[in-house]
């Protein structure tokens, strides 16, 4: 296996150019240069993209990779009963669109991306639910399905972490939930964030399944019901 890391760090002054009450359209504009008013817009510090590739049984190349935004988290020192609406509908669409352009650009085309997942992390002074919160509804899971050309539901993996700590995303095929071989999990270090007040946001894909699966499809599986456990051989 091999693999590669790509850290973008967000120039403080960039991250100035308030961008407050204008709308702008993201359908045909690349976030991958020039993000510093979505970075003001969204509270983003910096986004990371890591990548591995194996080889599978035929030789051929299996890429996978993941998408983190660390950003400020808006709701951090609330209280369990804020309101989280407004702010995950403005925020989540934008790391949605940022975090999909960098896995494009690491594996695509995007017809070459056969499964997808996400996952979201707190820091310590925030909560589960505001990690939930930035990838649970449409806002956030329906850009990412949409940009990568996708129809099954998002799997995902959330928590509460800190600098250091890591997280294994989980992905499946990405319009075949049920087939097994795609069945996967890609590590993300999360080496500077969330700080305390911090979320990271994670997309990940993969160009193939597991580079070696061999344990039958979900949708050919003949019926397994706990009358197995009568007859089980020791």
């Amino acid at each position: 296996m091999t693999g590669a890391t790509t850290i973008e760090e967000v120039s403080p002054r960039a991250a100035q150019v308030a961008s407050h009450g204008r709308r702008v359209d993201l359908t045909a504009r690349s976030t991958l240069r020039g993000i510093g008013d979505l970075a003001a817009s969204v509270g983003l510090r910096r986004v990371t993209t890591s990548t591995e590739e194996f080889t599978a049984r035929d030789g051929s190349a299996i890429r996978r990779a993941a998408a983190t935004a660390v950003i400020r988290n808006p709701w951090a020192g609330t209280l369990t009963g804020a309101d989280l609406g407004q702010t995950h509908e403005r925020i989540a669409p934008v790391l949605a669109k940022i975090l999909t352009d960098r896995l494009i650009d690491a594996l695509g085309p995007v017809e070459q991306i056969m499964a997808f997942g996400k996952a979201a992390v707190a820091g310590v002074d925030g909560e589960l639910e505001h990690a939930s919160a930035l990838i649970h509804t449409a806002y956030f899971g329906n850009v990412v399905r949409e940009a990568l050309d996708g129809t099954s539901i998002l799997c995902f993996a959330d928590g509460i972490g800190e600098p250091g700590s890591t997280i294994r995303v989980p992905m499946w095929h990405k319009t075949a939930a049920s087939t097994r071989d795609y069945y996967q999990t890609i590590e993300v270090t999360l080496s500077d964030g969330p700080h305390r007040d911090e979320l990271a946001v994670i997309a990940a894909a993969s160009t193939g399944p597991r580079p070696f699966a061999r344990i039958g499809d979900r949708s050919t599986d003949h019926p397994v019901t706990t009358d197995i456990l009568k007859g089980i051989t020791l």
